[in-house]
């Protein structure tokens, strides 16, 4: 925790931690809107800034809420400018709802050590192949036009997602921006419109996980997420108006932060 007395019971945080949260939060809503992967920015931050006493599902609870509404916020302008096609939306967060759920509810089982290696070497995988298909994602050019195809590939990408989501977390929307441009051919652009949606998804499952159980540091989660919400908006409008190019550049960026925070995990859990 940074020094300094707590403000209150109800914002037990000190002031210079207040601000750094206020930071994080308003850049996780930035990066978020854009590709995904805030969480690496705030849920960091909230770990550093919150008193050690505090348990970490109320951490978990406080990142989710904030996450919530910044996401809600880079939904709205998203969809104010790009058209999302129903058949892969409904199933998609069908899919991540399903599975949030269900990684939410054993999160308080699985090891994290168990978990953190294996997600290392996905994320380094997903750099490397977007890395090596620098065309990839740039145009909007779909493989698929029957319904059944696109839905059925929607479903299982909101259920693997929306479970990795609910049991871990970071990198989230980075996932869900990559498995719809590869799998269904949609530029970044419109990839991040879907993510961004079911994204919205997965936070409301677990929140409602959280929230059930008064998980949750109500003041400081709503002060966070009024940043989450500015860094969101601004972050949405910025790529709607680069479009892929600047979405993908993004996206490489995060995913080494991820490879860096996930490889930093691994060695400390083996080491400690």
């Amino acid at each position: 925790m940074l020094d300094g007395p707590v403000i209150a019971e109800w914002l037990p945080v000190s002031v210079a931690a207040l601000v750094l949260l206020l930071i994080a939060a308003g850049v996780a809503g930035w990066v978020d809107a854009v590709v995904g992967g805030g969480g690496l920015i705030q849920l960091p931050a909230l770990v550093i800034a919150v008193p050690k006493d505090v348990a970490t599902p109320f951490i978990l609870g406080t990142n989710k809420l904030s996450s919530f509404f910044g996401t809600l916020s880079a939904s709205w302008v998203y969809l104010r400018k790009i058209r999302v096609q129903l058949v892969l939306l409904i199933p998609l967060v069908a899919g991540a709802y399903a599975g949030s759920t269900a990684g939410a509810a054993l999160s308080r089982f699985v090891p994290r050590e168990v978990l953190t290696p294996i997600v290392l070497v996905a994320v380094i995988a997903v750099a490397l192949y977007t890395l090596l298909k620098p065309r990839m994602g740039l145009h909007h050019e779909p493989r698929h036009d029957k319904a059944v195809a696109i839905a059925w590939r929607a479903a299982a990408i909101g259920l693997a997602v929306g479970f990795y989501d609910g049991i871990l977390g970071p990198g989230t929307g980075s996932f869900f921006v990559i498995l719809i441009v590869s799998v269904l051919g949609y530029g970044f652009l419109q990839a991040s419109v879907n993510a961004k949606i079911a994204n919205l998804t997965t936070n409301l499952a677990a929140l409602a996980v959280y929230g059930v159980h008064g998980e949750i540091l109500l003041v400081l989660g709503f002060a966070m997420a009024a940043m989450n919400i500015t860094g969101g908006f601004i972050g949405a409008h910025m790529a709607t108006r680069r479009g892929s190019g600047f979405v993908r550049i993004v996206f490489l960026v995060t995913l080494s932060i991820l490879i860096v925070k996930l490889a930093w995990d691994t060695v400390v859990q083996f080491t400690s």
